[in-house]
């Protein structure tokens, strides 16, 4: 995919919608780090129904080593996984409270020796906390940036570094957000709505699913007026 396409592309996106945003719930960067530990192999809507409960019970790393590991499975216990979880949760207030004051810290390698947490959570608190251009790789991106030709690789790692490199630094702080919902909600996994895709003329997926029957186009494209922007 050459680079004017990529920027006709992101383009589009933020055109749509100009100022993404996760769809887990938080209020702060300690928040939004626990839903993201939370939201492994799980789905937003189930974590955020779990923190509507736990956060106005407990929503600081001291306020949650108080509950301790028992009393904060309770209120995690819809979330797939939750009993390592909430020993990764416990674990991670803890360095919190007694290595940074009980504040999350800004830099890549402390969020990664944190318990339960990864490159791709530590790219997210970085980038929707902290508003650093990080792309975490999930497997929703993956699959976009693969089937799209956006930034096609084999591993997380290097789509990773491909899309760092390809999105165009204007777009960057955005096109996570931008990829994930784009993955999540009309380049599905088992059969992409690609009748239904703002992008569907500047991806490069060849096997592109035909409209149903009756079904329209988005009205962006059907009006043709999505076009390169300043």
């Amino acid at each position: 995919m050459n680079p004017a396409k990529r920027l006709t592309i992101f383009q589009r996106f933020r055109q749509a919608n100009p100022h993404p945003k996760t769809e887990l719930e938080y209020t702060t960067p300690f928040e939004l780090l626990i839903a993201v530990l939370l939201s492994a192999q799980s789905t937003d809507v189930g974590v955020n129904k779990a923190t509507r409960k736990l956060y106005p019970v407990a929503n600081t790393p001291a306020a949650i080593l108080a509950l301790g590991v028992d009393e904060l499975k309770t209120y995690i216990s819809t979330i797939g996984l939750y009993n390592n979880k909430a020993k990764n949760v416990i674990a991670t207030c803890q360095i919190l409270v007694d290595q940074y004051g009980g504040e999350v810290p800004p830099v890549r390698e402390a969020l990664e020796a944190l318990p339960g947490v990864g490159r791709k959570t530590a790219n997210v608190v970085l980038n929707t906390a902290f508003g650093q251009p990080t792309m975490a790789v999930d497997t929703h991106i993956f699959r976009v940036a693969n089937r799209t030709n956006i930034a096609p690789g084999k591993t997380v790692e290097i789509v990773e570094q491909k899309l760092l490199k390809f999105v165009p630094k204007d777009f960057l702080q955005d096109a996570h957000h931008w990829l994930i919902l784009h993955g999540r909600y009309t380049c599905i996994a088992r059969k992409p709505l690609c009748w239904n895709c703002l992008i569907a003329d500047l991806c490069e997926f060849k096997a592109k699913t035909p409209a149903p029957e009756g079904a329209m186009a988005p009205a962006a494209l059907q009006q043709d007026h999505i076009v390169a922007v300043d």
